[in-house]
């Protein structure tokens, strides 16, 4: 990206601040700043609600009206959009015209803009919630002064978020009563960022309560908040940061920061975990699922899920759907991992499972909703409709001579669910509890399925009786006959292959059945 220099700033690094204007939705603060400002006899104006709370407190304001000539009209939507408001703000000192146009119409300048929006985002997050009481959280007024002060940054000062208050005190104090360059620049970033976000959030609004529209819109804008600066990405050398709603999902209760490979695997692990209803452990390592278990107790699920691949669950990332139990807890406890994430932690629990220091609990509050998928471009993004795609028992089209039995289409389902979350090519041995060998990753589908089979063999599991599930269909055979081998009876794929005759054919001469589901699972 070009970086551009910023325009020449001799004359205007301190601009005084003589005449503010302050509109704000959110109070806090509000009247201990307009104590500050009035103790460097700055003259303030301010409309509606804001103002009857500075003349309660005493503070000294005039009212919008008395500055536009025009009493706030329509029940408060119109009380700001008038040229002697954003004339104040859009005039150049500099500029003779400007100047000669204040003059002879008789407007004050407005060196300061203190202004935050209707709660709109506040108000969407509400139960029950109409349209009508939406749209009127629509800010107009608001948007239309921060730009006109942002846009003139170079000689007004725009706060658009109390958190900055006390540093503009610190400003004005620093500088007898003037603010500087760098500060009102900064600002003023600030300012595009957050009408950026808020007119983002509008437009998410409307698209949801529109019927006929797409997830897909013709423009897509994202527009988040930082919420964290991370130690670094991927890797040590790669600067990263958090951005949007991840903290109204996952609760840190104990541990370390969180990093970015952290972060990525809790998104897995959650997303994995909301495709059973079962009491399920999971093991997650590098987002690929290592091993997955249900059982009526947790603790027997944890074990199967730990069964699959003991040496790469060290290190990895444990997610249960169940409250976690002390009996759980201990023997988790047995190894190390990363992260720890359950739905709830109870407090005899908790307090035994922070005798770690380093280890993560997260608490998952709700399901992951992601109804969008986005990966980055060059130049631009790939969106797609995240994978929610279930397949049931009775959508299953049999290919084979021989039908499967209700245990192995209870264990292809269940690999099924699996292989959806493993990086192509995908393949995984199941029984209709557990995942007994997983192979992710490859370039080849033969080399996956001969992971899954070694990983199996390693961990001393049998393999016999056990059904194959692949994310996408079989190119060749060489897969199915590497199955057949180790004793499976039955495959569940997507089908579509020019060669599924052959695939087909190989599964009769081995008398397995197979499956199809018409669906494939490619994850990249």
């Amino acid at each position: 990206m070009m970086r551009l220099s910023l325009p020449n700033k001799e004359n205007v690094d301190l601009v005084q601040v003589k005449r503010a204007l302050i509109s704000v939705s959110d109070k806090t603060g509000l009247v201990d700043f307009a104590k500050k400002l009035l103790q460097w006899k700055i003259e303030i104006i301010s409309t509606g609600g804001t103002l009857k709370i500075l003349q309660d407190a005493g503070i000294e304001a005039k009212p919008i009206s008395e500055i536009t000539g025009f009493p706030e009209m329509l029940n408060g939507r119109v009380k700001t959009l008038h040229p002697k408001i954003h004339a104040g703000l859009l005039a150049v000192p500099d500029n003779m015209l400007h100047q000669k146009q204040l003059s002879e119409l008789e407007i004050e300048p407005i060196d300061m803009v203190v202004i935050n929006l209707y709660p709109f985002e506040k108000t969407v997050n509400k139960q029950n919630v109409g349209l009508e009481e939406t749209i009127e959280q629509i800010d107009i007024g608001g948007p239309a002064m921060l730009r006109s002060a942002a846009k003139n940054y170079m000689y007004k000062t725009v706060v658009c978020n109390s958190a900055r208050y006390n540093s503009i005190v610190d400003e004005l104090e620093k500088n007898n009563g003037a603010i500087s360059y760098s500060v009102r620049f900064a600002l003023a970033k600030e300012v595009f960022q957050y009408t950026a976000r808020y007119d983002t959030m509008i437009a998410k609004y409307l698209i949801s309560v529109d019927e006929d529209q797409t997830i897909l819109p013709e423009t897509f804008s994202i527009v988040l908040r930082k919420v964290d600066e991370l130690r670094y990405g991927e890797n040590p050398h790669q600067k990263a940061a958090l951005y949007g709603d991840f903290f109204n999902y996952f609760e840190k209760l104990h541990g370390k920061e969180l990093s970015f490979n952290n972060i990525v695997d809790i998104q897995a692990a959650a997303e994995l975990i909301a495709e059973f209803d079962k009491t399920t452990a999971i093991i997650i390592k590098h987002t690929n699922p290592c091993g997955v278990g249900s059982d009526e107790k947790l603790v027997e699920a944890y074990r199967k899920a730990f069964a699959t691949d003991q040496k790469s669950a060290f290190g990895g990332i444990v997610a249960l759907n169940r409250p976690i139990n002390m009996e759980t807890a201990k023997l988790i406890n047995e190894i190390f991992i990363e992260v720890l994430v359950a739905p709830e932690f109870p407090k005899e629990v908790l307090e035994f499972l922070r005798k770690k220091k380093d280890r993560r609990l997260i608490r998952q509050i709700k399901p992951v909703d992601d109804e969008i998928n986005i990966k980055k471009i060059a130049g631009g993004l790939l969106v797609q409709e995240t994978d929610k795609v279930r397949v049931s028992a009775d959508q299953l089209q049999i290919v084979t001579k021989r039908s499967p039995t209700e245990e192995e289409v209870a264990a292809m389902l269940y690999g099924w669910r699996v292989v959806k979350h493993l990086k192509s090519n995908a393949i995984v041995f199941s029984r209709p509890d557990r995942t007994i060998g997983v192979g992710a990753g490859q370039m080849s589908r033969v080399d996956s399925a001969r992971i899954a089979v070694l990983k199996a063999k390693k961990a001393k599991l049998n393999l016999k009786g056990t059904v194959m599930a692949s994310d996408a269909f079989f190119p060749f055979a060489d897969s199915v006959k590497e199955a057949i081998k180790v004793g499976i009876t039955a495959i569940i794929q997507p089908g579509g292959s020019i060669r599924d005759a052959e695939v087909i054919e190989a599964a009769d001469k081995a008398n397995i059945a197979m499956v199809f589901t018409g669906v494939r699972h490619f994850k990249h």
